[in-house]
């Protein structure tokens, strides 16, 4: 059960009040009115640090052949550079709580999107690869940071909203990945062909984004003030030394949290495989190089709508395993069907492969429903996503080898449909109705 002051906090940032709410501090003393403005600015604010989430990363990939010329990169340092979202995912996102311990989360997010912003500046005008890759590790150390305390911020501001908020930004950040694919190139074109001005743009998104966060960070703060005044031993996010309870729950010894962190890999390992290979497999089945791209752009914009309907339904049931079978059916039948008829049923696997990797934003909102406080969220989503992301890795890569030494497609899609078992069995096991706390 939810302790009184989460409840109440995620009621005055709920949208749509029609009053002042009053919060309370964890001891009893003066109530206060948290201003009217706040609860949809906390929305305002989630929704542009999700659409920041990828554009870093899907408008490098629309150029980066020319980015390879315009820098001298080596076709390995290119592929260092595809691998780095994942790396930088690990190891970043798993300093999340502690910093958000001692800062707050909005704190932290508002921190992490002006680093993705500069980090997108910084490259544009970078003359070296070893400049560029710099600075895109400080646009991916942002997003990091970001991925795990958006999480957080829904179950701190909206605990009886996880889903439909989780769909929200789940949402956004469909968007803002599809966006940027198909828009980067167009738009480069149009600003005089350069690709650092193709990259320069999004840093334009990212800084929009800075700003609500600093106002929302601001207001986080002085709510830490007040409670400190109210019950000066109280820990409060950012206010100082954190109590074992505010650093919330050892996930290491939970098995649902090991078992996120299995199925937060293996959707990761499917999402980057469909990103990185799915219009060559097409291309290689006699499709048209321009049609490969809008096969892959159709996969890509399923997630926008169901990124919105599957979190909600997620957080309307108790058990999320239902959900985890009937997405990876979708990928398994799509993965057959590449294997069978590529080219003949090309509109349908795109479509069904685009429903399976909806299994993102089921993973995100199974965090939420996991723990049950913000502490616990933010160190379970920086363990499941950090591990989850590590177990990705080997994975575009191992596709990559077996596509090269087998000579066509017929291995590398056996492998990739076999890896959607351990998915779904796994998938069953973190949607069972518990908490890492119970565990």
């Amino acid at each position: 059960m939810r302790d009184e002051k989460t409840r109440t906090l995620g009621r005055a940032a709920a949208p749509g009040s029609s009053a002042a709410t009053t919060l309370r501090g964890p001891a009893a003393g003066p109530a206060h009115e948290a201003p009217r403005w706040l609860g949809p600015l906390v929305v305002v604010a989630i929704v542009l640090a999700a659409l920041n989430l990828r554009p870093a990363i899907t408008s490098l990939g629309a150029l980066l052949e020319e980015t390879r010329a315009g820098l001298g990169m080596s076709g390995t340092v290119a592929g260092l550079l595809t691998s780095m979202p994942a790396l930088c995912f690990a190891v970043f996102g798993v300093t999340a709580p502690r910093l958000s311990r001692r800062f707050g989360p909005a704190a932290v997010v508002c921190a992490g999107m002006a680093a993705v912003a500069a980090g997108m500046v910084v490259r544009s005008f970078a003359g070296s690869t070893g400049g560029f890759l710099a600075a895109s590790a400080l646009s991916l150390a942002g997003i990091a940071l970001t991925n795990v305390l958006l999480p957080v911020i829904v179950k701190r501001w909206f605990p009886d909203r996880v889903g439909t908020m989780t769909g929200l930004y789940s949402m956004a950040l469909a968007i803002g990945t599809s966006l940027a694919a198909a828009a980067t190139v167009p738009m480069t074109r149009a600003l005089g062909g350069s690709w650092r001005t193709g990259l320069l743009v999004w840093a334009v998104l990212a800084l929009a984004a800075v700003l609500p966060w600093l106002a929302v960070a601001r207001e986080a703060r002085r709510e830490a003030r007040r409670e400190r005044a109210v019950a000066p031993g109280a820990a409060s996010p950012g206010a100082g030394r954190p109590t074992a309870d505010a650093a919330g729950p050892r996930v290491t010894r939970s098995r649902t949290a090991w078992a996120l962190a299995g199925y937060f890999g293996l959707q990761a390992t499917g999402a980057y495989v469909t990103m990185g290979w799915l219009a060559q497999i097409f291309r290689d089945s006699g499709v048209s190089a321009d049609g490969a791209g809008v096969l892959l752009a159709v996969t890509m914009v399923m997630g926008v709508p169901l990124a919105f309907v599957i979190p909600r339904l997620a957080g309307a049931v108790r058990n999320q395993g239902v959900i985890v079978v009937a997405l990876g059916l979708f990928g398994l039948t799509g993965y057959a069907g590449l294997y069978a008829a590529p080219a003949d049923g090309a509109w349908v696997w795109a479509m069904l492969l685009g429903v399976s990797n909806c299994a993102f934003p089921l993973a995100i909102t199974m965090i939420g429903l996991r723990a049950r406080s913000a502490a616990g969220v933010a160190r379970l989503s920086a363990f499941a996503q950090s591990a989850g992301y590590l177990i990705s890795l080997p994975g575009p890569l191992l596709i990559g080898m077996l596509y090269q030494h087998s000579g066509g497609w017929d291995l590398p899609l056996a492998v990739m449909a076999g890896l959607m078992v351990p998915q779904m069995v796994v998938g069953v096991l973190a949607g069972r109705d518990r908490t890492i706390e119970g565990e």
